[in-house]
């Protein structure tokens, strides 16, 4: 069905350029809410991977932009056309075209119209204003996941929750469209940083069965991945088997890296099962050689030597390339030698007329893990690390 609305807005593009601006009264065929209709059609397949529909959808929008300058003034009075002209503007319009229209004759509500006209031109701050008091379930239907996804990308920073509940409403409102497309782009951010793993992880799953193909794919894993890492989300192993399996959606390269900031961050923060696990699999992920490789041995390596495999964990820390590794991972480096070094100590006897010849007591082995002082001190030595050395990054 969406194939067929992308195919019959195209043939009125075509008929569109074939016949240029037309300065005749735009027929009863090309009402603007129509046109606006096929935009929204050809957008639609944007989201569904229509390389055709990318490369031919501004030229209909300046196309339209055309047919709504000629049309007849008396066409505004229709609310359906009212209406078109919000869409039209949310949906990438030229709010010049749209400040040419004679505004006393547009039959829509004048708030609505001005804070859709705010957010094209970049006020947001008023935009916010105008907008924010309206529910989309109130408003009429044509325009309601559209104005729903605005008010989600105005709110995000100044009230998250709100945000998400808008761009909640957008996804249902327009189920199958650039809207919900564009709606799961900016809420999954939202929803990693609110440590929803729950909804995160089906917002992910929902983007992989109906746009995993879409013209815009490569951003929501940039969002997606973003959300998962500024965040604690990844950072229990207890659902580490289900963050695997969403990072099997993406290419070899881009899960290489994530699985690499995961167990740093794991290492810094003292989550050093999941340390261990991302390192390894970033260790299966890796090269032979380069300086991703030498990265995923020093994270397993450190999360061995901070648990119950001393000797092994040392063992690997010791074979190191160091000139491989970023100068940040260099002191996390000697701050994890030095906090295994720590907890190594020897254990002094009860007495001190231990006989000189007897050999010195065997070093003790703490378990991280089972430890929760040593671990809290694990962390708070790591973390201090890590902020000393920030500005330092690569």
């Amino acid at each position: 069905m969406i194939r067929s609305r992308i195919l019959t807005a195209l043939v009125m593009l075509q008929a569109i350029v074939a016949t240029g601006a037309l300065a005749d009264p735009a027929p009863s065929s090309g009402e603007p809410y129509e046109l606006v209709r096929s935009l929204q059609a050809v957008q639609d397949g944007i989201a569904n991977g229509d390389t055709a529909a990318h490369g031919n959808h501004l030229a209909l929008i300046r196309q339209i932009g055309e047919k709504f300058l000629a049309a007849d003034a008396s066409v505004w009075s229709n609310p359906q056309n009212g209406q078109a002209v919000v869409i039209y503007l949310l949906s990438g319009g030229a709010p010049q075209v749209v400040r040419k229209l004679p505004r006393d004759k547009l039959n829509v509500d004048e708030r609505l119209f001005n804070g859709a006209l705010a957010y094209v031109e970049g006020r947001q701050d008023e935009a916010r204003e105008l907008l924010k008091d309206f529910r989309p379930r109130a408003i009429p239907s044509s325009m309601a996941g559209q104005v729903a996804l605005v008010q989600g990308a105005l709110l995000a920073h100044s009230d998250a929750s709100v945000a998400i509940e808008r761009l909640d409403d957008a996804r249902l409102l327009l189920p199958g469209t650039l809207v919900e497309e564009a709606a799961l782009r900016r809420e999954i951010l939202l929803v990693g940083q609110a440590e929803d793993f729950d909804k995160f992880e089906f917002l992910t799953l929902a983007y992989i069965r109906h746009y995993r193909n879409s013209i815009y794919a490569g951003d929501f894993w940039q969002r997606f991945s973003s959300g998962l890492t500024q965040s604690s989300l990844a950072l229990d192993e207890r659902r580490f088997a289900r963050i695997v399996a969403l990072l099997e959606q993406i290419d070899r390269s881009s899960r290489l890296k994530l699985y690499l900031v995961i167990a740093r961050a794991g290492l810094v923060r003292g989550r050093l099962a999941v340390t261990r696990l991302a390192g390894e699999r970033a260790l299966a992920l890796s090269p032979d050689i380069g300086a991703d490789r030498e990265r995923a041995h020093f994270f397993r390596g450190a999360a061995r030597v901070l648990t119950d495999e001393y000797d092994g964990g040392l063992a690997e820390l010791k074979a190191l390339d160091r000139s491989k590794l970023p100068e940040r991972d260099v002191l996390l480096l000697n701050a994890t030698l030095q906090l295994a070094l720590d907890v190594r100590k020897p254990i002094l006897g009860p007495s001190a007329d231990v006989a000189a010849d007897k050999p010195p007591p065997t070093p003790a082995r703490l378990d991280l893990a089972s430890s929760t002082a040593t671990l809290a001190r694990a962390r708070k030595q790591l973390g201090e690390l890590d902020l000393l050395t920030k500005d330092r990054r690569p």
